[in-house]
Order: C-alpha cells, then structure tokens, then sequence
C-alpha cells in the first residue's frame, strides 16, 4: 500500500532536526531541474500573477529559484517530512515518530509535488513554491499536469510492484491526485473522507480534514496498515469509522464533537 499526501505551502528550515536522521535524493531532479530553468525566467511580477502571490512572497521565491542547485545537501536542503509545516503535517507530527516508524514511511508514504513530483519522506528538499495547479507552460504544455504526464502513476506502480494486490490511499488534495495518471496506474484507489458535526449535519470542514489526513498517515505508519480493511480502526482525535456511509473505495470518518486541548 502506498499513503499519498499533499505538501504544505508552510515550510520550517529552521527547527533543529534529530541527529542521524537518514535522507535520500529526489528521484526527478531532471525534471525539477527543467522547471526551475523555466521559473527562473520569470520576473517577481510574473511569478506573483501566476501563483496569485504579495510582491513579498513572489520575491522570497524568486530568489529561492535562483538559489535552487540539483545537488541537494544538508547546507541547502532537509527532509521534505521535516520541511513540510501545514495543517497536514501538525497531523502527521513527524518528529515524533521513531527510526523504525520513518524507515517504514520511507517505503509506504508518497508526498506530490508541483516541482519535485514524488518525494518520499527523507528525500531531500530545497524550499520552493509551486503548486500542483499552477499553470506554469513549459515544453510539455501549458499547465504541470501536462508537464508531469503519466511519469507520476509510473513511479508509483514502480514503488507498488511487489504488492500482490496494490493499493493506493489517496490522502491528498484533489489539486495533487489529479497528477495521477489513473488509465496509467495500476492500482485500486481508496479515499478517506472526514467529517464533522456541525450546524445539524456531518459536513467535510477543510482544516479539520486536512489535519485528519495527516492523523491517518501517522495511524497508517505507527500501525503499520497493510490492507484496506486495517484503516477501519483509525480512531485519532475522536473519529470513527461509518460504515453506513462509506463504499469499499471512499471510507467515511466521523466525529461528533473536536476534541479538548
């Protein structure tokens, strides 16, 4: 089984990270490479148009594309698991998980990404912005879903082929699982929806299932799921699995109320 999570827009190269901690190279430093090459070319305007960013914003990115080297090391780059900083990420809570616990996410855990495309957890990652739906035009067509083809699904069915049965969990944005070649994976799909009370009914409330998300991939790591039916048990901060809601390819969890501090 391979966990797909979105990246975070919030990034923290700042905290100290553990001593030891093991990392790999992104596997699609050409590609990132080439569309580097590209948003170097565009000006602080153009990139706050494109990315609807503050002149601030677009100007940090700039310059970090103009920083960006595809040699990736510990002065320039960090894990991305530990770089990442969004609702998602306080979910998942990485730093917290123990060497054997990242080892297994290393293998089970796949991170989309706009310029990187894949990253697992202890690739190194160099700060960017660049979102899965910018429309940034490059060789390949107008938009990074073009750029990207079906070289995102190949990669997956790659990390999956040892699997009699593969299965993906989707756990991303639907910006991010659009960069998923379906017709070319060769997997069965599952999504996990959360919801919560509110105003009479169960509804889907974005930073609360954001953070769920990330709380699924820490139960998936910490319990090390292995088939569909073991997500079942996910019970973090008050979710419940609902059967009566749910189909074998969208499973549905629900809670009644958020939990305490």
């Amino acid at each position: 089984m391979l966990f797909l999570l979105s990246p975070a827009k919030s990034l923290d190269y700042d905290t100290p990270l553990p001593e030891g901690l093991p990392h790999t190279t992104p596997q699609f430093v050409a590609q990132s490479t080439a569309l580097i090459e590209v948003l170097r070319e565009q000006s602080p305007q153009q990139i706050a148009s494109l990315m609807d960013l503050s002149d601030k914003l677009a100007a940090l990115n700039v310059a970090r594309y103009q920083t960006w080297r595809p040699r990736f090391t510990a002065a320039n780059s960090r894990q991305a698991l530990l770089a990442f900083n969004g609702d998602v990420y306080e979910g998942l809570d990485a730093r917290t998980l123990a060497p054997q616990e990242l080892d297994w996410a290393q293998s089970h855990v796949a991170i989309l990404s706009g310029l990187y495309g894949v990253l697992r957890p202890l690739d190194r990652m160099q700060p960017y912005r660049l979102e899965m739906g910018t429309r940034l035009a490059t060789s390949a067509g107008s938009n990074l879903y073009q750029f990207w083809g079906s070289q995102i699904a190949e990669h997956l069915n790659t990390r999956l082929r040892a699997d009699t049965t593969p299965v993906v969990v989707n756990l991303a944005s639907q910006e991010y699982f659009k960069s998923v070649d379906r017709k070319a994976l060769k997997a069965r799909v599952i999504e996990c929806v959360f919801e919560d009370w509110k105003g009479g009914a169960y509804k889907i409330i974005s930073f609360h299932a954001k953070r769920a998300r990330g709380l699924m991939a820490r139960y998936a790591i910490t319990h090390r799921v292995a088939t569909p039916h073991e997500l079942e048990g996910f019970d973090l901060d008050g979710y419940a699995f609902a059967p009566a809601s749910s189909e074998p390819e969208r499973l549905v969890f629900r809670r009644k109320t958020l939990p305490t501090a």
